[in-house]
């Protein structure tokens, strides 16, 4: 993962409502959530949600399906596991060793 796909996937999250979304989607598992069950779980109004499911899609944090009129949503693990990686790739390579 490149440093501009990592800075855009934190980004996204940096958001209280955004994060409050792909929170409930972790939790929905891999069946995902519909737009309604989301505004429902997390009272946001639609036009409100559909602005934060935006850049959680662009950002490919979530990946959405269409299946007639309904949408899920489903939090892109792999994604998010990349992000974690990336995050703690170098996790305390700075840090000094003290010998005994």
């Amino acid at each position: 993962m490149d440093f501009q796909t990592a800075s855009a996937g934190f980004s996204a999250m940096g958001a209280e409502a955004r994060l409050h979304v792909l929170q409930a989607l972790v939790k929905a598992g891999d069946g995902g959530l519909l737009v309604g069950e989301i505004q429902h779980k997390l009272n946001i109004p639609p036009s409100t949600l559909a602005h934060h499911l935006k850049h959680l899609a662009i950002a490919n944090l979530i990946i959405q399906e269409k299946q007639g009129r309904a949408i899920t949503s489903r939090a892109n693990y792999e994604h998010l596991n990349a992000l974690a990686a990336y995050i703690l790739d170098e996790c305390c390579v700075d840090e000094e060793r003290v010998d005994d």
